[in-house]
């Protein structure tokens, strides 16, 4: 159990999951954040950049390389490509790496080279690295020697689907993912789909069943349903700045009926703090994980078709990414797993 204070530094500290991290990070009664970096504006104060961060934060902008020798824990929040390299510097000072890329979550090299056209630089340090969804690999995140955190999208899917994948309720052919995220998740560079009057009432596919999430996707759905599993995966851009739904549509089996299947989703949830199964007829909608680390399930069947539709629900930035990051650090470390992430929901 850790007793002093975690020595915690955030490389990409600018982008919006970093900053998400420093605004959790300065609240968790363990944490001492010691350092934090960012190539675009090292040297200036982060409250230069993040005025709301003004009296809570006087940390200035380093260079990344500075960052790990300080640290106990260090959080990656960058582009897929960067995090390999500096988690062997992170191993080399006996850092713990919690990695918001994608550079630990894929198992398959040669699925990473087909998605984000790149191959592993640094193979030995996968064999210890951990795709850290706590709600189905915490064991394995407590021996994790680099957290390799969900994808937001992913997120939503693996805890939408578990229940009915490891109860056998639905067929594993044909399952549609119809997902919907506000404009953060597009990350803190302008595009033009995320340029205000483009974004701005309006709604959008994108990538549809081109989403780099999808491997991420297939892979935790195929662990779960002990066999391999496609899906249809097609993302679009909502005009608000947090929050992912996502509307999930798989075919029951024979046999399968709703109270079954919503008594063996409370059962897989009741001592998971962040995960809310709502009540019958209720819907899970992002209004309602605002700001938080929960994900909110709502369960409904369609007879006529004889298909589950389940809707999942979180904060992006949260359980998404800065959240979800945190939790799987507090499991590594021996902490209670809801240190630091408490907070409610929003109410508007």
């Amino acid at each position: 159990m850790i007793t002093d204070k975690i020595r915690v530094g955030i490389i990409g500290a600018t982008g919006y999951a970093g900053v998400e991290l420093v605004r959790l990070l300065l609240s968790h009664p363990n944490v001492s954040l010691t350092a934090i970096s960012s190539t675009s504006f090292e040297g200036q104060a982060i409250t230069d950049i993040y005025p709301n961060l003004f009296g809570s934060c006087s940390l200035k902008l380093c260079s990344a390389d500075e960052v790990p020798p300080l640290c106990d824990v260090v959080f990656a929040a960058l582009p897929h490509g960067l995090s390999e390299p500096l988690a062997e510097k992170c191993a080399a000072v006996n850092a713990l790496l919690v990695d918001l890329g994608a550079d630990f979550r894929l198992t398959d090299e040669k699925e990473y080279t087909e998605w984000y056209g790149k191959t592993y630089e640094y193979p030995e340090l996968h064999k210890g690295a951990v795709y850290a969804l706590p709600e189905i690999y915490r064991d394995a995140i407590k021996q994790a020697a680099v957290i390799g955190n969900p994808g937001c999208y992913p997120t939503t899917v693996a805890l939408g689907l578990m229940p009915a994948l490891r109860g056998g309720f639905i067929e594993t052919d044909g399952i549609i993912i119809d997902s919907k995220s506000g404009v953060t998740g597009a990350g803190r560079s302008l595009t033009q789909n995320t340029h205000y009057p483009d974004a701005n009432e309006a709604f959008a596919a994108y990538k549809a069943g081109a989403h780099r999430h999808t491997p991420e996707i297939e892979q935790t759905l195929s662990d779960l349903a002990g066999k391999p599993v496609k899906v249809t995966f097609v993302p679009h851009l909502l005009p608000v700045n947090r929050g992912i739904e996502s509307s999930i549509y798989a075919r029951l089996k024979l046999g399968a009926d709703f109270d079954t299947i919503y008594a063996a989703y409370e059962n897989a949830y009741r001592d998971e703090y962040f995960v809310r199964v709502q009540p019958k007829g209720e819907y899970a909608n992002i209004k309602n994980v605002r700001m938080s680390n929960f994900c909110d399930i709502s369960l409904h069947i369609d007879k006529r078709t004889s298909t589950l539709i389940v809707c999942s629900c979180i904060d992006n930035m949260v359980k998404g990414a800065a959240g979800q990051a945190i939790q799987n650090m507090n499991l590594r470390l021996g902490l209670d797993e809801r240190t630091g992430l408490t907070a409610l929901p929003s109410a508007f």
